[in-house]
């Protein structure tokens, strides 16, 4: 291709320049064009979420900057938009990395045949993954759906992650007609809690990179452990900057397995963060494979069970006033701060599919909203192992007891004082269960129950019980 042609690099969830593979092309190439388009081709269900919209429309500035400004914007059909384009600014190649959402794989072949009917050329490349979902098939090329075998043998065995690459030098076609248009994007509604979710968190390729080397000094130390105590510091915090492709996971990779190197004491920790990076694959893998992951359960029993609706029960859920302290902390940490602690979201989502017994798709879908890491692969393939419906899931006997999982991972409540102050009182014995504390001991913190702390809307013991009379009907 002739060094003065001009290409366009299509941003989708790859907002970085360090170790990425379809910017590197494009800047190898000559000129470039970069551009971010809001598809309104997304299924109205998976449309992203108001937290997503918040943390992309930080991100996209970030990414900007980054690029001197240089940054695109624009909203609809991507056919359309990059048709315009390529007459507008003679560009006869265009680059970008690839996507798993069924309904983009479809839009990207077809995409892609359109525009080399035009005598563009399309080039699109791996920017998210270790490993592409076919690369990690068993011996007889199915599949795998269980995550053990497929880490240590499917991944593991297959080739090493490349090396990550470094930001590429770009020649940046002159485009001073075009604004960059990031607030047509219609992101940010200017409400309130949209400034408070930001306050949280740094967003960006720097911030993404700084948040790496501050995990891999200090929270891997006691990762394998550590990660389960939502109060402490042992987790990377990265999935939303992984979800949106401020940092790749290639990066995430090597920097660890260099450390790894660096501090062979780090072994049983470092190895562990590394197998939850094959979870990400695991739950991608699955997406590829069943395309029908966020919609139907994997396990086709489930089709049969006996959900409940109740939507009093959800509303309580989602707002955090179940009663339940682990629960509304973990449900209050979501709604303020856009994230959840892992631990937090198996011990909440339990509560919702087996104390409730309402439908994993409601979880999914609120998850979706509020979550700034809310990705399709990971949000589906979460919810039903949670529901004991998917790939490797937990067995459908396994009903998290939120009191003694309260006990165990926040055995001192600082974690439920901190999300849920009425209870900022309560002594510790009682924190986690208030319902059996003495009504003196309740008065003397504060707590009036029913009035400014709910009841537990559910008895724990007799919704365990119905959860497990509801799952042995799938034997039948």
């Amino acid at each position: 291709m002739a060094p003065d042609q001009t290409s366009i690099h299509w941003f989708r969830q790859d907002l970085r320049t360090a170790d990425n593979p379809a910017l590197m092309s494009a800047a190898s190439s000559g000129r470039v064009i970069p551009v971010y388009i809001s598809e309104d081709l997304t299924p109205d269900e998976f449309k992203i979420g108001s937290a997503s919209k918040v943390w992309l429309h930080h991100s996209l500035d970030s990414l900007n900057n980054t690029l001197d400004g240089h940054l695109r914007c624009f909203r609809g059909n991507p056919e359309t938009i990059l048709e315009k384009l390529c007459k507008k600014y003679h560009v006869k190649h265009i680059t970008w990395n690839r996507a798993y959402d069924p309904w983009r794989i479809e839009q990207d072949t077809k995409l892609k045949a359109k525009l080399h009917s035009y005598g563009i050329k399309v080039q699109s490349f791996n920017g998210n993954l270790l490993w592409e979902p076919w690369e990690t098939l068993k011996a007889d090329g199915s599949p795998y759906r269980v995550f053990t075998p497929f880490y240590k043998n499917g991944c593991l065995n297959a080739n090493a992650p490349r090396t990550p690459l470094s930001p590429p030098e770009i020649c940046f076609h002159d485009q001073k007609v075009e604004p960059n248009n990031l607030d047509n994007l219609g992101l940010l509604d200017n409400k309130s809690w949209e400034d408070d979710l930001k306050s949280e968190w740094s967003v960006g390729e720097d911030e993404a990179s700084a948040k790496l080397k501050q995990f891999l000094s200090e929270g891997i130390n006691s990762y394998k452990d550590g990660r389960n105590f939502p109060a402490q510091q042992s987790v990377s915090g990265l999935s939303p900057h992984l979800h949106w492709g401020e940092i790749s996971i290639n990066t995430v990779w090597h920097a660890t397995k260099e450390q790894l190197k660096q501090r062979p004491e780090l072994s049983e920790n470092a190895n562990h963060f590394l197998s939850e990076l094959g979870w990400r694959e695991f739950s991608y893998s699955l997406l590829y494979h069943f395309p029908s992951l966020p919609t139907k359960n994997l396990n086709p029993r489930f089709e049969k069970f006996p959900w409940v609706k109740d939507q009093v029960g959800l509303r309580a859920w989602k707002s955090g006033r179940t009663g339940v302290p682990i629960v509304d902390a973990g449900m209050r940490q979501l709604w303020k701060t856009g994230y959840m602690h892992n631990r937090l979201r198996m011990i909440v989502g339990s509560f919702l599919v087996k104390n409730l017994r309402i439908h994993w798709h409601h979880g999914q879908a609120w998850f979706w909203d509020t979550l700034f890491d809310a990705d399709l692969a990971n949000n589906s393939a979460g919810w039903q192992w949670i529901a004991g419906c998917g790939a490797d899931a937990a067995p459908y006997f396994r009903i998290f007891n939120p009191v003694t999982q309260g006990l165990k991972f926040d055995p001192d409540g600082s974690f439920i004082r901190q999300y849920v102050p009425e209870l900022e009182k309560v002594p510790v014995k009682y924190i986690f269960d208030p319902w059996n504390a003495p009504q003196d001991v309740l008065a003397t913190s504060g707590v009036v129950l029913g009035e400014n702390y709910p009841h537990p809307i559910v008895d724990l013991k007799v919704s365990r019980e119905k959860a497990l009379e509801a799952f042995a009907t799938l034997k039948a």
